[in-house]
C-alpha cells in the first residue's frame, strides 16, 4: 500500500512522534519519511546528531506492526526496542530540512512478540544509516506487568 496517515499506526504524540508518514508498507516491511526538525532538544551546530536515528528506525518498526495490527482488527501496541546491531552511519548529523525516508524489514518474526528487523535511513538514494534491531511486542497483560515493575 502506499502514502497513510502515520497516527493511525502508531501510539507516539506530540514532541515524541518523529516520522511524519508512511510511504509504503506490505506484511514483510514499511516506509516512513520525515523531514529533520529545524530544532529542537536533540539539536547540535551540525543538525541532529545521527545516532537519533535508533528512534527513527524504531518508529518505523512501530508504524509497521501497527498497521499488522490494524490488519488483525486490533489497534496498535506498545514496544520495546532489545537491541541494535551493525549501526553504521555515513554522517555525524542529519541537516535540518533534509528529507529523510526509513525502511524497516522483518527478517525475523517467533510468533510470540520477538522480531528482527534489517533497518536503513536514506536521502534520496544516499544510505546515510543502517543498523539490525531486535525488539520485542508483548500482549496487553504483559506490557501492563512491564510497565509496573
Amino acid at each position: 500500500m502506499r502514502s497513510g496517515d502515520i497516527e493511525q499506526f502508531i501510539p507516539h504524540r506530540g514532541a515524541m512522534r518523529w516520522v511524519d508518514r508512511m510511504l509504503e508498507w506490505d506484511e514483510h516491511s514499511v516506509t516512513v519519511e520525515l523531514i529533520v526538525p529545524l530544532d529542537g532538544p536533540f539539536h547540535e551546530s551540525g543538525g541532529v546528531p545521527v545516532w537519533i536515528g535508533f528512534e527513527y528506525m524504531a518508529q518505523a518498526i512501530a508504524a509497521w506492526a501497527g498497521y499488522c495490527a490494524r490488519n488483525r482488527g486490533e489497534p496498535p501496541r506498545m514496544g520495546f526496542l532489545l537491541g541494535t546491531r551493525r549501526y553504521t552511519a555515513q554522517t555525524r548529523h542529519f541537516a535540518p530540512g533534509t528529507r529523510l525516508s526509513v525502511q524497516a524489514r522483518c527478517e525475523f518474526d517467533d510468533g510470540q512478540g520477538m522480531g528482527l528487523f534489517a533497518c536503513r535511513i536514506l536521502a534520496g538514494e544516499q544510505v546515510l544509516a543502517s543498523a539490525n534491531m531486535s525488539v520485542y511486542q508483548p500482549d496487553d497483560a504483559q506490557a501492563q506487568k512491564l510497565l509496573a515493575s
